[in-house]
């Protein structure tokens, strides 16, 4: 089953044993990103992903794909696979730094956790259960033209508030040279493209083989809020960061278009980016009101 199709309604209620699983899965995020009691967060992910095991045998539903059988959605492997990302990220410091070393970290890291379950999931346990519709959708409607500019708009209005009044923009590297803009530049976009790959084209599609959209898009918000606290989205962060978890979903949802929400997410970047150079170097000339 495609990870863009839902599963009969029958099958994607909230309130059944598999949600037990998938809460764990998700509730390691916080573990693992917020407190930052890492081998806590490994033993959550690993509770997860057993009683994902325990949900699908109780179901009769086969963990290992059966050849030449249609392949049904299984607990456990979505599970595992939620799992294996965030284990794979937890495995570097998430603090924003700009050097050669911190780059490479953050390639490899954020690379594998979108590569291993894709691959996983392709290629083992041949469901297709993750996919990146970048060309889906269709020709973009208005109301999707106009939430563009509603999003430079209300990052430009709300953005520098935040960080410059919380003080969170201490949270990234002093920019002060153009290698350094450029540099944070380059980060914050890649950051952005990985946490639509990651967190929408993952996290999200798995839910959804499960659970009705609203709920698997809850789900999802909880482990994308608490990967960009640990970032440097912190104090009052999760007002603003929520919000943008949940209407990210929803406009994957709606748009069927990764290329859109990557969009939408690059122009809040950009505000985001435009924001910290300003915080970090007040004398130069801004087009912002604080």
């Amino acid at each position: 089953m495609s990870a863009h199709v839902a599963a009969p309604g029958s099958v994607r209620r909230t309130w059944t044993p598999r949600l037990v699983p998938a809460v764990l899965v998700c509730l390691a995020a916080p573990v693992l990103f917020v407190v930052q009691i890492v081998w806590l967060g490994w033993i959550v992910l690993a509770i997860a992903v057993a009683s994902a095991v325990l949900v699908d045998r109780l179901a009769g539903t086969p963990i290992v794909p059966v050849r030449d059988a249609p392949p049904v959605p299984s607990i456990a492997r979505d599970v595992f696979l939620i799992a294996l990302g965030q284990f794979v990220v937890s495995l570097i410091p998430l603090q924003a730094e700009l050097d050669d070393a911190a780059f490479v970290r953050f390639t490899l890291a954020l690379g594998g956790a979108v590569i291993l379950p894709y691959v996983l999931s392709r290629f083992v346990f041949g469901d297709r259960a993750i996919r990146f519709p970048w060309r889906g959708g269709g020709r973009w409607a208005w109301w999707q033209w106009a939430w563009l500019v509603g999003v430079i708009v209300l990052g430009w209005l709300i953005l520098p508030f935040y960080f410059i009044t919380s003080g969170v923009y201490t949270n990234w590297p002093v920019v002060d040279t153009p290698e350094l803009i450029a540099r944070l530049f380059v980060g914050v976009g890649a950051v952005g493209i990985w946490d639509e790959l990651f967190f929408v084209c993952t996290v999200f599609a798995l839910l959804r083989r499960h659970f009705p959209d609203v709920s698997a898009n809850v789900l999802q918000a909880v482990v994308f809020v608490s990967f960009l606290w640990e970032l440097g989205y912190q104090a009052w962060g999760p007002v603003l960061t929520i919000p943008f978890a949940l209407v990210q979903g929803f406009l994957f949802l709606r748009t069927r278009s990764l290329w859109y929400v990557v969009t939408v997410h690059l122009l809040f970047d950009a505000v985001v980016f435009g924001v910290l150079v300003h915080a970090h170097n007040p004398g130069l000339v801004s087009i912002f009101l604080l």
